[in-house]
């Protein structure tokens, strides 16, 4: 099966993950494709392919020579995110793309238009796989397993490439930042491994975020309106008040490169109680640190106007930033630097403005930048993805492990 086919098959899965249910994986949707993937492993000759009951996925292609060469890994994850449907992808391919707007869906009046996502102009005259504009694509991370498993393929249709033991993850719940709760790195057994979880082409990341997730949450006294005077609190006046006092500029649509924000994600509320839901997130750990504390201390300032216990905090830290874990060991980013301008690709070392498995996992012993998979707009009815992107990934995971066995 060619890549563009397997890409295809892939998105027909509803994998949308939620962050609700307590489950894992989340939604019974990622371990019908979890099955679905595991019988195709088995069936391109990959061994050791096991599902676990948590939906994690691990399979290896055994080392074709006796040369001691380190065990390295690629990781992609098979939910897509909860911020749109990815149930009834329509996908459709836009072959010799003409560089004009795309209509995605005449009946809706929904169009692609060139001049809000001008980076689409770059692959014109390649084949672009789009949305019918009422789903997500599924590109993050579809793209990165079909461009693992098929580099797998050409790996087993072609011996005469030496290489040593790969193994190879798929990870449920990756967008509710849950992706690395339980894969068991022991068990997967590699000195490294790359996600192939990036944006567009060329893309080579061993920076992230450091993250947390708060809710803050705040008490009103309800009465009636006609008879409120000095008695009524409401408390998502005191939540509007709150917002305010965080500094305007530093959101997410105010924000780039390696500028850390505060994201207000969700809010519900009535007159007696009010949660705000954020995210929290720098490259730098002391300015996260410091951006934490001043959530503590915006609480303080609430509670010392409108009594104690009016404001209240949760706030867990979700991941944090993988640079520290892999300047020592910058042998495996020069490895996907080599191959990278070997198969053709510019390489573009970037920060991520995100967080991926390989953070997370980086931190747990096993050393995980990210490579691109290519596709743009994740999460959204205008994603999309190249075809010829997801071929040079495919090219990059096969040039990696060559150059491996070489070295």
């Amino acid at each position: 099966m060619n890549i563009t086919d397997r890409f295809l098959k892939y998105v027909s899965f509803t994998t949308t993950s939620d962050e609700n249910t307590n489950m894992t994986p989340s939604t019974p949707g990622q371990m019908v494709f979890a099955v679905y993937l595991v019988e195709e492993l088995n069936s391109i000759g990959l061994q050791e392919v096991n599902l676990d009951k948590n939906g994690y996925i691990m399979a290896t292609l055994p080392a074709n020579t006796d040369k001691d060469i380190p065990t390295i890994g690629f990781i992609s994850h098979m939910d897509t995110s909860p911020d749109m449907s990815g149930k009834h992808v329509k996908p459709r391919i836009v072959t010799n793309y003409d560089g004009e707007d795309i209509v995605l869906n005449q009946e809706k009046g929904i169009i692609f238009e060139t001049a809000k996502y001008p980076e689409i102009l770059q692959y014109k005259g390649q084949d672009i796989i789009v949305t019918d504009g009422t789903t997500l694509l599924g590109a993050d991370d579809k793209a990165g397993i079909a461009e693992i498993v098929t580099a797998m393929e050409y790996l087993i249709a072609h011996p005469e490439i030496k290489h040593g033991k790969i193994r190879v993850g798929f990870t449920p719940d990756e967008e509710i930042g849950q992706g690395a709760d339980h894969f068991n790195v022991n068990l997967f057994g590699a000195d490294w491994a790359y996600t192939m979880d990036g944006g567009e082409i060329g893309e080579l990341e061993y920076e992230n975020f450091n993250a947390a997730g708060a809710k803050v949450h705040f008490k009103g006294i309800n009465v009636h309106p006609g008879y409120a005077y000095h008695k009524m609190i409401n408390s998502m006046r005191i939540a509007q008040q709150f917002v305010g006092m965080l500094p305007r500029h530093e959101t997410p649509e105010h924000t780039q490169g390696y500028e850390g924000f505060f994201h207000l994600t969700n809010m519900e509320g009535t007159v007696e109680k009010t949660t705000l839901h954020y995210i929290i997130r720098d490259h730098d750990r002391d300015r996260f640190n410091r951006r934490k504390k001043e959530f503590e201390h915006l609480v303080h300032k609430i509670n010392a106007e409108f009594g104690d216990d009016t404001a209240t905090i949760e706030m867990k830290d979700q991941y944090y930033n993988m640079r520290e874990k892999i300047e020592p060991v910058m042998h495996i980013i020069d490895l996907a630097f080599e191959a990278m301008n070997q198969v053709g690709v510019t390489p573009n070392v970037k920060p991520i403005r995100g967080g991926t498995d390989g953070a997370r996992l980086s931190f747990d012993g096993l050393p995980c930048p990210n490579i691109f998979a290519g596709g743009h707009n994740f999460h959204g009815r205008f994603e999309y993805v190249p075809v010829q992107s997801m071929e040079k990934a495919m090219q990059v995971i096969v040039k990696i492990i060559e150059n491996l066995a070489k070295k």
